[in-house]
């Protein structure tokens, strides 16, 4: 079982995803949540907040656990939609990503993400935590 925690960062009607490198032994050349595993004696939440420190230089804040679906039976999946931070967002671990972006909702279902499941979960976050109505969105 691989304990992974993941960021949901959202500003402006947009959430932030690292698109990982096409070498990368594990879901490669998708779009995806910042995060990564959560280390022995680290809580979830501990963990969100330092892999947004190594991978995107932000400092997080007050992380909100959130359900994002996975139909992999080997990852438990700790998701945080977080809409405070210090720092600006930046490709801080380029052998993790080749690139990060801001996508507003209606450009996530074009997106290869590492599992499809997970589509309806990210467009709730986003809706959410932007506070933008279902109209017009899709």
């Amino acid at each position: 079982m691989h304990r992974v925690a993941a960021a949901a960062l959202v500003r402006d009607g947009a959430i932030l995803l690292g698109h990982r490198h096409p070498g990368r032994r594990y879901y490669p050349d998708c779009w995806d949540l910042v995060g990564g595993h959560v280390e022995p004696g680290e809580t979830p939440q501990d963990a969100v907040r330092r892999e947004c420190l190594e991978e995107i230089r932000v400092l997080v804040e007050d992380p909100r656990p959130v359900r994002l679906t996975l139909a992999d039976p080997a990852v438990e999946m700790h998701a945080f939609v977080v809409t405070t931070w210090s720092g600006e967002p930046v490709n801080a671990a380029p052998d993790e990503h080749d690139e990060i972006r801001w996508f507003g909702v209606e450009e996530l279902g074009g997106l290869v993400l590492p599992d499809p499941a997970a589509l309806p979960d990210l467009v709730a976050i986003l809706r959410s935590a932007s506070g933008r109505s279902a109209a017009g969105a899709g």
